[in-house]
């Protein structure tokens, strides 16, 4: 009976040592449901993707605005009877004033 009781207490500790300490474990476990959830988390930020994709192929099915929106947003395109106008922003004047080598060595020398 106490071989028995040995071989049952050798075949747990072996198999509790399998289960929390090797790579095929609990830390397997937790690594692999990490990754689950990350690639969940991914899969709905490509879902919400390919959502906003389908509406605006539709969108560009249905309608002109949305192609007339693109043109004028991507390509630079004006409509028939509009009229361009293009606002450059003014330069700013730096004022510079050259500074004579005399004055600097002797603002230096004091």
């Amino acid at each position: 009976m106490k071989w028995l009781a040995a071989a049952l207490l050798v075949v747990v500790t072996g198999l509790q040592y399998r289960l929390w300490l090797s790579g095929d474990g609990v830390r397997e476990l937790a690594r692999l449901s990490e990754a689950v959830e990350r690639q969940k988390a991914e899969n709905e930020e490509l879902v919400a993707r390919n959502q906003q994709m389908i509406a605006e192929v539709a969108d560009l099915k249905a309608g002109m605005a949305a192609i007339e929106e693109r043109a004028r947003s991507e390509l630079g395109m004006i409509g028939r009877n509009e009229t361009f106008f293009q606002v450059v922003p003014a330069r700013q004047r730096t004022m510079t004033t050259p500074s004579r080598p005399a004055e600097r060595t002797q603002t230096a020398q004091r």
